[in-house]
């Protein structure tokens, strides 16, 4: 019996980094189909490459919740479509492409998942929680935020395709976060993570705590909570600027590991299929929205990788 081993797709990531690396094209009524086309693309390589037993397709319901934005106001503010309050910024070209990757998703069977008030990065976080005693997980995103998920003893690894793709993605488990971050776990990644900030999310940070610095901490103390007993205990290993920037940041280090963290216990189906689909399951309907949609090899080659 083959080895249950869960891919994880970071559906949002995936599909504008189709969007992006694949020429612009459109199909016979002049709808764009790049990120459509390169989206199929990326799941036939994956699929072929990684052989999962079970897939899912995680998706953004919410990709600015309430409970993160009142934590941290600025998180993701800067990505607010001009005139909305909820709208993210998003590609003209790319906008009606989304509903296309969903149909994709679902003539071929691949499970799609999304949970109103939360961020797919939640449902990825929830399902591996789920199912990591079950066999190895892999999570595919380009976002660096899911390195908190990487467990080598659970078997959980990030597929991390921001600057290879996902042919060449980098493979992280635990002796890359330390070979590139100078932390020994996802938690401890997690907790770096809070003190770095991150401007792309609106995280500001610890002034003046930089990536290597909360590094050395978390070595010395062991996680980020120990580090603010230590400030609070007057412990003398934390003194002069590094006092004063980590005791100045308080009200910051108190609510944002709420933005930062994964949610765990997200509500998703006790009954979720997660089996991949040995084959496209609905062969006449995803020939006529390939043809619809000028798909033309992308959706042979994904056809193909589902019956390998």
């Amino acid at each position: 019996m083959t080895p249950r081993r869960l891919m994880l797709l970071d559906s949002a990531s995936l599909y504008f980094r189709a969007f992006y690396g694949v020429p612009e094209r459109t199909a016979a009524d002049g709808t764009p189909n790049n990120a459509l086309r390169g989206f199929a693309d990326m799941i036939a390589t994956l699929l072929t490459t990684y052989e999962p037993t079970d897939i899912v397709a995680c998706w953004d319901n919410d990709w600015r919740p309430a409970f993160r934005v009142e934590a941290i106001p600025s998180y993701k503010a800067h990505r607010v479509q001009e005139g909305s309050d909820v709208a993210e910024e998003s590609p003209e070209n790319l906008t009606p492409q989304v509903p296309l990757i969903r149909e994709l998703l679902e003539l071929v069977g691949i499970t799609r998942l999304g949970v109103d008030g939360y961020e797919a990065d939640d449902v990825i976080g929830t399902l591996t929680h789920r199912f990591r005693d079950a066999g190895p997980v892999d999570v595919v995103t380009g976002d660096r935020d899911l390195f908190q998920l990487v467990d080598d003893a659970m078997g959980v690894r990030v597929i991390y395709t921001a600057k290879g793709g996902v042919r060449a993605p980098d493979l992280v488990d635990e002796s890359f976060l330390m070979a590139r971050y100078g932390v020994a776990t996802g938690r401890a990644y997690a907790d770096m993570a809070v003190m770095r900030g991150d401007t792309s999310d609106g995280l500001p940070g610890v002034a003046g705590i930089g990536e290597k610095t909360a590094a050395a901490l978390i070595a010395e103390f062991g996680s980020l909570a120990a580090i603010r007993e230590a400030v609070a205990s007057g412990d003398p290993r934390i003194k002069g600027a590094r006092r004063t920037r980590l005791e100045a940041a308080s009200d910051y280090l108190d609510v944002a590991p709420r933005v930062v963290d994964v949610a765990l216990d997200v509500r998703v189906p006790h009954d979720l299929v997660t089996t991949r689909p040995q084959s496209v399951a609905d062969g006449a309907g995803f020939a006529d929205f390939a043809a619809r949609w000028d798909m033309g090899g992308s959706a042979e080659r994904l056809s193909a990788a589902l019956a390998r």
